[in-house]
C-alpha cells in the first residue's frame, strides 16, 4: 500500500514538473500548431466535397425538398455561387470533425494527468459518432416532417416559392442543433470526470430540463403541430436520461481508479 502511495506521489510530481515546465510561448506555439492542422484538415475537406459536389446538391441537399414537393428559386445575382461555396465549405467542415476534435483533444492533453491522456481516441471516436447520429437523425426524421408541414400548409391559391439560400439556412440549422444535442452524453461523460456535474444533479433539475426541452422543440419546430415538437423534443429527452446514466457510470469508474491507486 505504502509503495503504491509513493509511486502515485511520485508520478503526481513528475507530471507537474512536466506541466510547469510548459510556458505560456509553449501553449502559444502549441495551439498554433493545431490550428494549422485544423485550418489544413478542413481545406482538405473541403476539396474533397469539391469534386463531389453535384452529388451533394443534387443528392443530398435538395433531396428533402423535391420529396417534400417544394420549389426552390434563387433570387440574388451571385446566389448560387455563393451557395456552392458555403456547402463545400460546411461540407468541408463536417468531413474534418474527427482530425479536428482529436487535434483540439491533443492541444488539452497535456494539462491532464497520465490516466487521462488516453482518453484522445475514445473521446474523438465517440463525439464524432454522436454527432453523426444527430445529423442522420435530423436529415431523415426532423426535416422531411417539417418540409412536409410546410409543403402542405396553407391556401392552394398560393403556391410556395422557397429561397434556395434560406432553404440552405434552415437545413444548416436543423444538422448543427440536432448534432450539439446529441453531444449531450459525452459532455456528461467529460464534465463528469472532471467533477462538474454528477447525476444527482441532472436528476434533481429534471422537471426543469424537461420544460426547456419543451421550449427548444417549440422554437425549431415551425408547425404547430405537437406531433412535429414531439418528434424533437421526445429524442432530447431520452438523451438527457442518456446522459444521466454516462455520468453515474463516469463517476463510478472514477472512484474505483482512486481506490485503485489508494
Amino acid at each position: 500500500m505504502f509503495k503504491k502511495k509513493k509511486l502515485a506521489q511520485n508520478s503526481g510530481k513528475e507530471e507537474h514538473s512536466e506541466q510547469a515546465e510548459m510556458g505560456f510561448m509553449d501553449h502559444l506555439s502549441e495551439l498554433r500548431k493545431r490550428l494549422v492542422y485544423i485550418v489544413l484538415s478542413i481545406l482538405f475537406g473541403a476539396a474533397v466535397s469539391g469534386y463531389f459536389i453535384e452529388p451533394i446538391m443534387n443528392g443530398i441537399l435538395l433531396k428533402p425538398a423535391l420529396d417534400a414537393g417544394l420549389d426552390l428559386q434563387n433570387l440574388r445575382v451571385f446566389g448560387m455561387p455563393m451557395l456552392y461555396f458555403k456547402v463545400v465549405l460546411i461540407a468541408g467542415v463536417i468531413i474534418a470533425i474527427p482530425f479536428i476534435l482529436f487535434q483540439l483533444w491533443k492541444f488539452v492533453e497535456p494539462a491532464l494527468y497520465k490516466a487521462e491522456r488516453g482518453w484522445a481516441k475514445r473521446i474523438t471516436f465517440f463525439t464524432t459518432f454522436c454527432f453523426v447520429c444527430g445529423i442522420c437523425f435530423a436529415y431523415y426524421v426532423m426535416i422531411p416532417s417539417m418540409l412536409k408541414f410546410s409543403a402542405d400548409f396553407g391556401s392552394v391559391n398560393v403556391k410556395n416559392l422557397i429561397d434556395i439560400n434560406e432553404y440552405w439556412g434552415f437545413i444548416l440549422l436543423m444538422i448543427l442543433a440536432a448534432g450539439i444535442f446529441f453531444e449531450l452524453p459525452m459532455v456528461s461523460f467529460v464534465l463528469s470526470r472532471f467533477g462538474l456535474l454528477t447525476p444527482r444533479f441532472l436528476r434533481k433539475y429534471r422537471r426543469h430540463a424537461i420544460v426547456v426541452i419543451l421550449i427548444i422543440a417549440a422554437i425549431l419546430t415551425p408547425s404547430p403541430d405537437p406531433f412535429n415538437q414531439l418528434i424533437v423534443a421526445v429524442p432530447i429527452y431520452v438523451l438527457y436520461e442518456i446522459s444521466i446514466i454516462v455520468s453515474a457510470v463516469s463517476i463510478r469508474k472514477y472512484y474505483q481508479k482512486e481506490e485503485t491507486v489508494e
